[in-house]
């Protein structure tokens, strides 16, 4: 049975106090307060146990739910009983604030009586209570719901102000993806995806609007008529890839800035927005399909007795040889026992760190279609146990200046009716930049 429920704002303030046991008093905010939410050390678990009391407590937004007991509760229980109040409070008047809070003072009350009784969880069922607890809730506007609703009416536009003037209109355009790999030692693909990021810098006068078309698959079906069309992802011609003649690539989810009019995009597949000033996020998305993958390890670990291994990796970039790839390093695990490490590579600098149990295979710069070679003798102490190294897998990281998913920049136009200049007046620039994420090969 539960003693006590109590809320607080983020400063300790206590919002809500229902008392249900005599053997919990005031002094049970103070102490759940000092210990707790103003802690100098971070609070990992959500059951606290203070001089033979036990505080329950979860934190929805900046508000702090607790309850508290002297009991050997079931803590499943509580914490179920803590979120489904949190529930029926948000039915009632939405997210749950410290103004929302304040403002529903007397309902909040009213529903804890209902909701427990002298301790005992009751009624948690938002629609059964609302038969008899008619009163609606005081729902207080977030900033976000007074500005869109500031923009319906006055139709102004609350992430760009007017009058704004350059010199020189410029717009930046940024591909940022981030692929992720895991394969085995055979070369199969096990899993692998790529999140990618559109991120826009514009520096434009006055209040243009923009389009943006990239080669998504349901834009070119649809505007083209399901035409043949080749997209230029980086990869060369003789590369082994799954479609060599994909007409765009399909986009699992993605999200959008909120300047970007939905409508235009559902109706039209084309992105039209009136853009922030300066630098901001246009779009989020993610894909699974058609993934081109720059590189490729092959491991090769032989065991020469307890003593001794052999290890070789070598290293395929899959591009174009006209692109360089940047800031490569492998990271090869070795053995707990590893006593010392020979090394012999053909391209980079390599070297054995002791306290990472890891071989780190660093290059600068390596060009598309090109091949290197590591390899490893390692040297272990005899182990006392029989137990088998897991083995770990290689990982790799790296930044490459293509699309590793294929999204491609089909156009990208400004229109200013007010100011006197045009599209063709906007200098654009356009770059796509993959990087490693978790980019794993099993040994």
């Amino acid at each position: 049975m539960i003693g006590g429920f109590f809320m607080f704002n983020h400063k300790g303030e206590v919002l809500i106090s229902r008392i249900y046991r005599d053997y919990i008093g005031r002094n049970a905010a103070d102490a759940f307060r000092v210990n707790v939410i103003h802690a100098r050390g971070q609070v990992r678990s959500p059951v606290t146990l203070l001089a033979g009391t036990s505080f329950f407590h979860i934190k929805k937004n900046n508000i702090w739910v607790a309850a508290v007991t002297k009991q050997n509760l079931n803590a499943g229980m509580v914490f179920e009983f803590l979120n489904k109040t949190s529930e029926i409070m948000s039915s009632y008047f939405g997210k749950i604030t410290e103004d929302n809070v304040k403002n529903n003072f007397v309902l909040i009350y009213e529903l804890l009586d209902e909701i427990n009784d002298f301790g005992y969880p009751q009624k948690t069922d938002a629609g059964v209570l609302k038969t008899y607890i008619t009163q609606q809730g005081v729902k207080s506007q977030t900033r976000e719901e007074q500005a869109q609703i500031t923009s319906q009416v006055t139709g102004q536009i609350g992430w760009r102000r007017e009058g704004i003037k350059y010199r020189r209109n410029e717009l930046f355009l940024d591909v940022l993806e981030s692929v992720n790999l895991l394969m085995s030692p055979q070369g199969q693909v096990l899993s692998a995806h790529v999140s990618g990021r559109v991120v826009m810098k514009s520096y434009l006068s006055g209040m243009p609007e923009c389009k943006f078309g990239m080669n998504d698959k349901i834009a070119i079906e649809s505007q083209l008529g399901k035409k043949g069309g080749s997209v230029d992802t980086g990869m060369p011609d003789t590369a082994p890839k799954r479609n060599t003649s994909k007409t765009g690539i399909a986009i699992d989810d993605c999200t959008f800035h909120q300047c970007v009019k939905l409508s235009k995009f559902e109706s039209e597949r084309s992105i039209s927005f009136i853009p922030p000033d300066g630098e901001y996020e246009l779009m989020r998305y993610r894909t699974t399909k058609d993934i081109s993958l720059p590189f490729r390890v092959i491991p090769l670990v032989r065991e020469v007795g307890r003593t001794k291994m052999e290890v070789k990796v070598v290293l395929k970039s899959n591009y174009k040889p006209s692109i360089l790839g940047q800031k490569i390093e492998v990271r090869i695990p070795t053995p707990p026992t590893t006593a010392g490490v020979q090394l012999i590579c053909q391209k980079g600098k390599a070297k054995y760190k002791t306290s990472e149990n890891a071989i780190l295979w660093k290059i600068r710069r390596m060009a598309g279609m090109k091949e290197c070679t590591i390899t490893a003798e390692i040297e272990l102490l005899p182990a006392k146990e029989s137990k088998k190294w897991t083995r770990p897998p290689i990982s790799l990281n790296f930044e490459v200046p293509f699309s590793c998913s294929g999204l491609k920049v089909r156009y990208l136009k400004v229109f200013e009716s007010k100011l006197n200049y045009s599209d063709q007046d906007v200098v654009k620039w356009v770059r796509y930049i993959s990087k490693s994420g978790l980019y794993e090969t099993r040994c």
